[in-house]
């Protein structure tokens, strides 16, 4: 048993490092970017930046797979994203880092789709779904250990930036030493707008406005910390403990809606999650635990939304559609992060931090109200026809590639994506020694 799991286990070690590199490398930025001074519209922007690089390297990763391999694609990634990292702490200049952000964002996405690939091509039929936790698992805890590592020293130091360059050194090991055969090449990624709107309207908007929602939040969170005065160890434990609360709270959920119409659901979280970022608007909080305990309560059903859009999603599509539609609404999400952090920006600009949630509660009332409009255009999918409810991490790490390792891609899931073309072998060898 130990055995079978070796190679994923090793995987998912490199997936540990990348992702716990990528939590802290993301907190770090905006405060230090903060202590430098820069502009809270700058600092949205390097949220932006990175968004619109993980949806190009969603987008055209593939083919540096099929070019050279995926042994090596992932160590140019995962090399590129540490020399950013080490970048970023030799040259501490606003418009620098929204540049190289956007190279971060497309080397992460590049080198989780390979690690994926990997782990899809290790899962077998009957222990697939042991591996999807699995890696859910270990995205949570990573991002977390990540952003909480920030807690233990100074961000004005390099420290955090060597640190960073050095996990995601770390994450290439288990790759670079495996000598196990090269996984099939990555699948093409396609967007149908029109296909995903007459699919589910509810999911196609509620995918783009919680992307703008959480976009705002993950990036500019720690600036609004920052900005109210609390503690560096209490920024740190307050973004945690809203990718915690949200984890946490996807389950019950996502249960709730499997009895009943997930629109209600959607639109309940909507509005509670409007609600409680009003209240932090109102409240403006100064003491740490208040803000923790109240952003907690925000992460919670904020963090739901998302899961229970896509699982409304694959409720109306076909088994064999699973894959495109849930890479679709990725894809949507990830355009709708790249919007949120300039609107928070701005908001948080023009009147206070507290700000910050202007903009997550007015994603989160248009969702609530478009929610609510479509339950009375549409009749609800019967109870024997529903797909159940499946966990999507809290925080955006997961590709399109990802959703092969769910059990409900084996049905049809070669005719979802565009079929790849052959992996062609390295120019200086007679076959590649990819692995994992």
């Amino acid at each position: 048993m130990i055995r079978n799991f070796a190679p994923i286990l090793s995987l998912l070690g490199g997936t540990a490092f990348l992702l716990a590199a990528s939590g802290l490398h993301g907190l770090l930025l905006p405060l230090r970017g903060q202590e430098e001074g820069f502009s809270t519209a700058s600092l949205g922007l390097l949220g932006t930046a990175w968004a619109g690089g993980f949806v190009a390297g969603c987008l055209f990763a593939p083919r540096l797979v099929r070019r050279v391999g995926h042994v090596r694609s992932f160590g140019a990634l995962a090399a590129s994203a540490a020399i950013i990292a080490l970048l970023t702490g030799l040259v501490v200049h606003e418009y620098v880092w929204i540049v190289l952000r956007a190279f971060t964002g497309f080397a992460m996405a590049g080198a989780f789709m390979v690690i994926e690939s990997w782990l899809n091509e290790r899962a077998t039929n009957e222990n697939r779904g042991t591996v999807f936790g699995l890696y859910m698992m270990v995205t949570y805890a990573a991002i977390m250990a990540g952003q909480m590592m920030i807690a233990l020293g100074d961000v004005a130091t390099p420290t955090f930036f060597m640190v960073t360059g050095i996990f995601f050194c770390l994450a290439l090991i288990p790759t670079a030493i495996s000598a196990q055969a090269s996984p099939r090449p990555l699948h093409s990624v396609s967007l149908d707008l029109k296909g995903l709107y007459l699919n589910s309207p509810v999911a196609f908007a509620g995918c783009i406005l919680v992307g703008v929602a959480n976009g705002a939040w993950g990036t500019l969170g720690a600036v609004y910390g920052a900005r109210i005065g609390i503690s560096t160890a209490e920024i740190a434990l307050m973004m945690s403990i809203t990718v915690i609360a949200g984890a946490a709270m996807q389950m019950p959920a996502g249960r709730i809606s499997d009895r009943t119409d997930r629109r209600y659901v959607l639109a309940a979280a909507s509005l509670g999650a409007a609600l409680f970022g009003l209240v932090i608007f109102i409240a403006s909080a100064r003491s740490g635990i208040a803000v923790i305990i109240l952003t907690g309560a925000y992460g919670a059903l904020a963090y739901t939304l998302y899961s229970i859009a896509v699982a409304h999603a694959n409720d109306h599509a076909a088994n064999e559609d699973f894959v495109k539609v849930s890479g679709g609404l990725l894809l949507l999400y990830g355009f709708g992060t790249m919007i949120g952090p300039v609107v928070g920006a701005l908001l948080m600009e023009a009147l206070r931090p507290e700000s910050l949630f202007l903009s997550t509660g007015l994603a989160h009332l248009a969702l609530a109200a478009y929610t609510l409009l479509r339950i009375t255009r549409r009749a609800p999918v019967p109870l024997d026809e529903r797909e159940t409810f499946t966990t999507h991490p809290a925080e955006r790490a997961l590709t399109p590639e990802a959703l092969h390792l769910d059990p409900r891609s084996e049905a049809g899931a070669e005719d979802i994506m565009q079929e790849p073309e052959p992996e062609t072998n390295a120019p200086d060898e007679e076959a590649p020694r990819d692995g994992g």
